[in-house]
């Protein structure tokens, strides 16, 4: 099983070189950004299972980071910040963070914070599963016989539909650009055509919505691309 990887922002070296310390002792894989417009490369680069975040960065805050992380991932959020007022507090977790340390701040605390919002994020993670058959809300795909059904119903795809449905389901937290999907579902190079991609996405939600109305499965990410919706 692989360890659990978790992104310090945090432009105080000493701050962040004792997170980062106590985090490798425990086992989880760490990366270290020095400020917001650091932490937001990262972020767009790569996947995490936490972040930890200090809120008075250089480059972006903490809150205007808050605020673009959740338009596109679903990672939990630990503030860890000397803003202690009660209006701050309320203002991040308005914003999309999960938990809020205050510095100075106990290290057990920390640890013990960081390890209940990974199984809380675990436990959400496991909605969706990898092997022959995953379900998701009213939706099951079978990997082996490529059949898709909606409540029961079976909903008769194109092999391109299906590809595209099946990588959005077995990477629930990832946002796809347009360019990603093309490759990995046509197998070649993508030439800037958009509307390729964007057709087959457009086709394959409107079967889904014909079986159940009343649920959405895809989100369109503005200026981005698509990613399995919450």
């Amino acid at each position: 099983m692989m360890n659990n990887k978790i992104l310090i922002i945090e432009d105080d070296s000493d701050i962040n070189d004792l997170l980062s310390e106590i985090l490798l002792r425990e086992g989880y894989e760490v990366t270290k950004a020095y400020s917001g417009s650091e932490g937001k490369l990262w972020i767009n680069s790569n996947d995490y299972d936490l972040i930890l975040l200090d809120l008075m960065l250089p480059g972006v805050t903490g809150e205007s980071l808050i605020e673009e992380i959740r338009k596109v991932k679903v990672m939990p959020i630990i503030v860890i910040s000397a803003k202690i007022g009660k209006e701050d507090k309320i203002n991040v977790l308005r914003l999309g963070a999960d938990d809020f340390i205050a510095k100075p701040f106990d290290i057990e605390e920390v640890i013990a914070r960081v390890e209940a919002q990974l199984r809380r994020y675990t436990k959400f993670s496991t909605n969706i599963n990898t092997n022959d058959n995953i379900t998701y809300k009213n939706l099951y795909l079978n990997r082996e016989s490529h059949e898709v059904y909606v409540k029961n119903q079976l909903v008769n795809l194109t092999l391109r539909e299906y590809s595209i449905l099946e990588l959005l389901l077995t990477n629930p937290k990832k946002v796809f650009t347009r360019t990603n999907i093309f490759e990995s579902v046509w197998k070649s190079e993508f030439l800037g055509d958009d509307n390729t991609v964007n057709v087959h996405v457009s086709n394959l939600r409107s079967k889904l919505n014909s079986f159940d109305k009343d649920t959405e499965y895809i989100q369109t990410v503005w200026g981005i691309g698509f990613k399995l919706k919450e």
